[in-house]
């Protein structure tokens, strides 16, 4: 590991701004030298088969952000729609929204692999045509065999010496659709007895009779992969093809197919992927989980997926300023989720305005107040922002504080309403509490308490102090609303370490989800929007969700008060 990446991790660990990147020394480097005169050119190529990820955010933060930095940058967002079983339109537009919703813009610079089929598809006959390519008529399993192992070299086709004739006649015969799905390939001849696997042959054409979500039937062979890749980048004169690990090994290929056809040929780099704590990034396993129902679709806020995120609360710029302290890499590891969390509390805190709501309510009742009397205090909407102003909140007779504000026999330590005890109640008054009232269960289901009315706005004209203060919302002006307190998906840190014969689901966590239904609000939140984000005071943060309907408004938790990641900052220095 160099002393750069050193320093950066460094960085990391406490949070502070990390120092540039390998990438962006790389690209500095490359404009100082002039070459690629001086343009910067990236790319963010998802392919349309799922719902967007914070890994992806990750990755399409630094295309974007790199191409913003750097004066005529651009960066383009192409869809690598090369395998039509597995793609579908609502993909794209998903994929779309999240880029945007993220503060991204492609402006004209939006292209699809299916784009350049054609031109794909003469590339590789100039390949056979340079004796570089040829049809193949092994099955998956000959294939396999053939290809031989890390430790032992392939073997050649028994098809690797037909002619360039016969392999420019067959090719143009699949094209056709002329052949069954599975009995023919293309593929480019290389070396069988390499050591990297990736170079023993491989597959560029595979028939495939299936619709195609933008060129409908009108192929029925498509590019694999490895294929396509480098050639998309070399057709939209991309400068920085930038990649997570897994394709560094590609690389001599990508690299082989350009410099044969030669043609433009972009610099590719590697970086490391995102990996969280209590989660998991890989797409086929959030597909299992949206498909097994184990997660309500794939916008559920307990999945890392951009749509759950912005779901459960989560703010562009809190993705933002988490993946820039993460910083990029050259090696895997695994990022704590807490984080994360620590990113998005730190913006919330800032941006969110302050509301009262009991989640679990335990009625109180002032029996000195008047009856039918209603006042109206001034609330702070925002203490970090004194442009957000104030808001005025009701107050009754009778109103709800949480049951977790009261206890009849108190510890030593519960400073919060007991009988007999005075606490202040936010904007409002000083109340004691005289009387406890109890169901034929011995449940407490009601409090009788006496106000000061001189304390009104919470203090005591006579300076008496009191050591508490809770909220509470007003009875006859509460909001009802269903409240979902989401954890960790998982109840393990790393859901992929399982015992013998049990798979990662194994590790779900049972209370990821309590859902409660009986919360009172105030009612300031009547005209609230769909993910319209608030701090909840003394609870945490909450998002009003898609589900909300005119009878129950619905919130889901983004991230409770307590930060961890603070803490562990704190035990570490």
């Amino acid at each position: 590991m160099g002393q750069q990446e050193n320093e950066q991790n460094k960085d990391n660990e406490i949070g502070k701004q990390p120092s540039v990147d390998f990438i962006r020394t790389i690209v500095a480097e490359d404009n100082q030298t002039k070459k690629w005169n001086g343009e910067v050119i990236t790319r963010f190529p998802p392919e349309p088969n799922g719902f967007l990820h914070i890994g992806h955010a990750k990755s399409f933060c630094l295309n974007f952000g790199i191409a913003a930095e750097n004066e005529g940058g651009h960066c383009h967002l192409r869809f690598d729609d090369t395998n039509p079983v597995k793609e579908e339109a609502r993909y794209v537009e998903s994929i779309q929204e999240d880029v945007r919703w993220m503060g991204w813009d492609w402006n004209e610079h939006l292209y699809y692999a299916s784009d350049y089929f054609d031109q794909m598809y003469d590339y590789a006959v100039q390949l056979i045509k340079k004796s570089l390519a040829y049809v193949c008529d092994l099955d998956a399993e000959e294939m396999r065999e053939y290809r031989g192992t890390l430790t032992t070299p392939g073997k050649d086709s028994p098809h690797c010496n037909r002619s360039i004739d016969e392999s420019l006649d067959l090719f143009s015969r699949m094209k056709q659709g002329e052949f069954k799905d599975g009995s023919r390939v293309l593929r480019a001849r290389i070396d069988m007895s390499s050591p990297n696997m990736n170079m023993r042959d491989p597959v560029m054409y595979r028939i495939l009779h299936a619709e195609h979500h933008r060129t409908g039937s009108k192929w029925c062979i498509y590019p694999t992969y490895d294929w396509a890749h480098g050639l998309e980048d070399s057709i939209e004169s991309v400068t920085h093809s930038i990649c997570t690990l897994e394709f560094e090994n590609h690389r001599p290929l990508y690299d082989w197919y350009l410099d044969k056809l030669e043609v433009h040929h972009p610099q590719q780099i590697e970086f490391a992927r995102l990996e969280l704590t209590y989660t998991v990034m890989s797409k086929r396993k959030l597909l299992q989980l949206v498909e097994e129902k184990h997660v309500v679709g794939w916008d559920d806020p307990r999945i890392p997926t951009i749509s759950g995120m912005r779901r459960r609360g989560y703010s562009p710029e809190s993705i933002q300023e988490f993946c820039r302290r993460i910083g990029i890499n050259k090696f895997n590891s695994t990022i704590d989720i807490a984080l994360l969390e620590h990113c998005v509390r730190e913006d919330l805190n800032k941006t969110s305005n302050r509301v009262m709501a009991v989640l679990r309510p335990l009625k109180v009742v002032i029996d000195n107040y008047p009856e039918e009397q209603e006042e109206w205090m001034d609330a702070v909407n925002n203490p970090e922002d004194p442009e957000a102003g104030s808001r005025k909140v009701p107050f009754s007779k009778v109103f709800y504080i949480e049951q977790d504000d009261f206890m009849e026999d108190p510890p030593k330590k519960f400073y919060r309403l007991a009988p007999g005890r005075e606490v202040r109640l936010r904007y409002a008054y000083f109340i004691t509490c005289t009387d406890v009232i109890k169901d034929d269960n011995g449940q407490i289901v009601e409090l009788r308490c006496s106000y000061d009315p001189a304390t009104r706005g919470g203090n005591s004209p006579d300076g008496r102090k009191v050591k508490s203060t809770i909220h509470w919302v007003s009875a006859t002006h509460a909001l009802r609303a269903e409240v979902r307190l989401y954890d960790h998906l998982f109840a393990k840190e790393r859901p992929e370490d399982t015992a013998d014969g049990e798979d990662f689901k194994s590790n779900l966590n049972p209370e990821s989800l309590t859902t409660l239904s009986d919360c009172m609000i105030e009612p300031s939140l009547k005209d609230a929007n769909t993910l319209d984000r608030f701090q909840f005071e003394r609870l945490g943060y909450f998002c009003l969700d898609r589900e909300t309907a005119k009878e129950k408004m619905v919130f889901n938790r983004t991230v409770t008060l307590r930060d961890t990641w603070a803490k562990i900052q704190k035990k570490g220095k």
